[in-house]
């Protein structure tokens, strides 16, 4: 059996939904002539007949209605690899894998998750909930290929790019029967001598580094008294007394016991947010960049 073209099978599903050369020729702007001959060309090719054909009649065969489904299929198959050729060639893919610490998900997030969705509603957006530590090494192994870490690490492993968001206060959290904690601000130097619970530096290295250089120009080093991986954790954790805790103002919402926190004068505290990505121009990950920026 030769190989049919792409040409007759469009002929062919044409005449079997409307089961009529005149008005399936109208449709393929196409005179009646060559669409016959389409069609008796994919039919010797299948060595079946597709039609039952009168002067006033035309209906499938049953080889005809079998083919149909399967015509309709491959030429839908087509039609998408071509479009997934255009998005290739342009950059696009069909996905685009994200980490993201979850106890800092922000209604700014959430804002450029969305309009990014809407803007490529083709791509689809795969979230993983990692630590930024976590999120360093999936980016390294290609498996995620953008991650929002929080405070921008150090250093990059080879073939990533980092950058810079957004700006976020950060509060104190206080136990409940704190002193400290019927105040509406507190000044960073007056927690030198407190018990400090912590995020810890293996899960993100980075945060935990920006909050030791802080305490250290406020004139002491924190006394750390525990640490945990998930800042949920933490800001429990001083809901019940074991310490104070310095976090991002999002975990107010969580246990609300945050105070505004001043390092110096009236300067609030503050972390920047910076993204993480694999460096492709004109990719999903570009264009979620630049959904960052708007």
């Amino acid at each position: 059996m030769s190989e049919f073209t792409l040409r007759e099978l469009e002929c062919f599903i044409t005449v079997a939904e409307e089961l009529s050369f005149t008005r399936a020729a109208e449709r393929l702007r196409l005179a009646q002539p060559p669409l016959s001959r389409h069609i008796k060309a994919l039919e010797g090719k299948l060595e079946v007949a597709l039609f039952e054909r009168s002067r006033r009649h035309v209906a499938l065969t049953a080889a005809g209605q079998a083919f149909l489904t399967e015509a309709r299929d491959i030429l839908l198959r087509l039609r998408r690899a071509g479009e997934l050729a255009k998005r290739a060639a342009r950059g696009e893919t069909d996905r685009i894998k994200l980490g993201f610490v979850s106890a800092v998900l922000s209604p700014e997030l959430v804002e450029v998750f969305t309009r990014f969705g809407k803007r490529h509603p083709h791509i689809r957006m795969q979230l993983y909930d990692l630590l930024p530590s976590e999120q360093i090494e999936a980016l390294a192994h290609g498996e995620i290929e953008l991650g929002f870490l929080g405070v921008a690490p150090e250093r990059l492993p080879p073939g990533l790019e980092m950058t810079r968001w957004r700006e976020e206060e950060l509060l104190v959290f206080l136990p409940p029967n704190h002193p400290l904690a019927a105040r509406e601000e507190v000044q960073l130097a007056e927690l030198a001598d407190e018990p400090f619970v912590m995020i810890s530096a293996e899960a993100a290295p980075a945060y935990h580094t920006h909050l030791q250089r802080c305490c250290l120009e406020a004139g002491f080093r924190p006394r750390i008294v525990q640490e945990a991986e998930r800042a949920q954790a933490v800001a429990a954790l001083t809901v019940a007394g074991a310490g104070m805790a310095i976090l991002p103002v999002s975990l107010q919402r969580i246990t609300g016991n945050g105070r505004t926190l001043r390092r110096a004068g009236r300067t609030k505290m503050t972390m920047t947010h910076s993204v993480a990505h694999l460096s492709r121009a004109g990719s999903p990950v570009a264009r979620l960049l630049a959904a960052l920026r708007r």
